[in-house]
């Protein structure tokens, strides 16, 4: 099972990690791993490139494990109201987007918000 905790910040999401292998089929050909890894690329990839924004990311090579976090989402950190609402957007979107998944796949996700107190 792969465990997602998104972080949030006065209720904006600003980051998440996550940790395990979904388990729905073998190496390669498991579609919740392979979806889950597309869609944090695109995360990262939209986040540095399209927003300009800086993105922390670091990874297992071992394990997968990933912790992505943007504290642009946040205005203590971005004046810029756009970037802001672009980053935590896309957060939100993936939080919104994994819930749906849960529906079917819920044997091999687990989604969770943690509110952070200091970012």
């Amino acid at each position: 099972m792969v465990k997602i905790v998104f972080r949030k910040h006065n209720g904006v999401f600003y980051g998440f990690s996550e940790v395990g292998h979904a388990g729905y089929d073998e190496a390669g050909k498991d579609i919740v791993c392979a979806a889950l890894s597309a869609m944090t690329m695109l995360i990262i990839n939209t986040i540095e490139v399209v927003y300009a924004a800086d993105v922390d990311y670091q990874m297992d090579d071992k394990t997968a494990d990933i912790t992505v976090t943007c504290k642009a989402a946040l205005p203590e950190f971005c004046r810029d109201e756009q970037t802001r609402f672009a980053v935590a957007g896309l957060f939100h979107g993936y939080y919104l987007q994994l819930m749906d998944m849960l529906e079917e796949y819920y044997d091999y996700l687990d989604v969770e918000e943690e509110e952070v107190e200091d970012p």
